[in-house]
């Protein structure tokens, strides 16, 4: 562990920052072009596909990768496949060809990329950070994101207006460029154990080692499950309040916008809050805390539009309606606030009680469950959500989860392991 792991993170987190930004711009804008050019349910769920698909099939071997070599040169080389595919895409652009087979191959790409940055990214932060200050490190980070995420389309909006979509693609270069310098020249993080020792074992042989380890403990494979059930159920929450929104409160622009700024809003405040209270001393409490809360605001979130269909007089009419609007922004921010407060803990459980060698390929089954159990979902509700009410698969989504809450505090292996790790003699300084 470096003596100058502040600067480190520093360095480390303005890199991952300014990527995401430049990243964020072109996702938005590639997602605004598709939809703008052809207005085709098709055209975007093939956007979407093509965005998610690489994730799930590449995790595993992105996993290993992240313990076979230096973390912080995948990093970088993954920024610069981003960065050249985008660049391609620019090129073409300019060029006049603006074929949407073509935005579909580059968002394969840079999906391809991101694959390989997850698993290393979560497996290099016990390198740089003392195990102490993984929470507050994560958490920050958490809420550095929830900014990105919140300006982001804001300002990819704003540029569609006044430029062309070629520039934005050109922004993308430019923040990738500078994270990747930042990364090369002033982030000091030597390679784990393992990537400096010789490689014995091929890399199927390395995949098959990570299966056995998580197979032989009891609180990953908990973690996992709880992991998978979780975000299939938090699906409708996640993907299908807006439309809600226009179905029950009306198709207003700014309604739509509103709801995203809230969770948005919520996402950055949370990360706040578990940077400067670091959770309950059981990570898995926490956890647990937060599960119930996201379920109680998941069925507020179903329950409150519904409120006019049995009563009457200051809840009928625009007057009540909009009353309920406000009341229904204030659990979307809730359930911004409390997605962090449960991350944070969850991220930081893998990192602290994961051996340093295998961290990589268990954040990659980690990653491979996260990219596929939401979409997963989403086949799942979102041809309901045309059959019956979106606030009644609200309210059972949030009761299940509330049974989640139940299942997790009985699951003696994952209480257990949320417990804090016991200090050793010679520890971080």
């Amino acid at each position: 562990m470096s003596r100058n792991w502040k600067k480190d993170i520093i360095f480390f987190l303005a890199s991952q920052t300014i990527s995401l930004f430049g990243s964020s711009l072109v996702q938005y804008a590639i997602t605004w072009y598709i939809t703008l050019e052809t207005q085709s349910g098709i055209m975007m769920t093939i956007s979407i596909i093509c965005g998610f698909l690489p994730t799930f099939f590449l995790s595993p071997f992105a996993g290993v990768w992240a313990d076979r070599y230096n973390r912080k040169v995948l990093i970088a080389l993954s920024d610069s496949l981003i960065a050249l595919s985008t660049l391609v895409m620019a090129v073409f652009f300019l060029a006049g060809y603006d074929a949407m087979w073509l935005l579909f191959a580059i968002s394969a790409i840079r999906a391809f990329g991101s694959a390989v940055q997850m698993p290393a990214i979560s497996a290099i932060l016990p390198q740089i950070v003392p195990e102490e200050k993984l929470t507050k490190v994560n958490a920050t980070n958490s809420s550095m994101q929830s900014l990105v995420m919140l300006v982001s389309p804001m300002v990819s909006g704003a540029l569609l207006s006044v430029a062309t979509i070629e520039s934005i693609f050109f922004i993308d270069v430019i923040t990738a460029a500078i994270a990747v310098a930042i990364m090369v020249f002033f982030l000091h993080v030597p390679s784990h154990e393992k990537a400096m020792s010789k490689q014995t074992v091929s890399y199927f042989g390395d995949m098959y080692k990570g299966y056995e380890y998580i197979k032989s403990h009891g609180f990953i494979k908990a973690y996992f499950a709880f992991s998978a059930v979780f975000f299939v159920l938090i699906a409708p929450a996640s993907f299908l309040t807006p439309l809600q929104v226009t179905r029950s409160f009306g198709n207003d622009v700014w309604r739509l916008t509103i709801t995203e700024i809230s969770f948005s809003g919520g996402m950055m405040l949370g990360g706040i809050i578990m940077a400067s209270w670091g959770g309950f001393r059981n990570k898995v409490h926490t956890m647990i805390f937060s599960n119930f809360v996201i379920a109680l605001a998941t069925v507020a979130l179903g329950v409150i539009p519904i409120l006019p269909d049995f009563s009457a007089g200051i809840l009928s009419g625009n007057f009540g309606i909009n009353i309920l609007f406000w009341i229904y922004m204030f659990f979307m921010l809730l359930t911004g606030v409390v997605v962090p407060i449960f991350n944070t803990p969850a991220t930081v459980l893998l990192q602290e009680r994961v051996e340093p060698d295998f961290l990589g390929r268990v954040f990659g089954i980690f990653g491979m469950i996260s990219s596929t159990m939401m979409p997963l979902g989403m086949l799942i509700f979102g041809p309901v959500a045309d059959i019956i009410r979106i606030e009644w698969l609200l309210i059972g989504t949030g009761l299940l989860l509330l049974v989640q809450s139940i299942f997790m505090l009985k699951s003696k292996d994952l209480v257990e392991a949320g417990e804090p790790v016991a200090e050793v003699e010679g520890g971080f300084v």
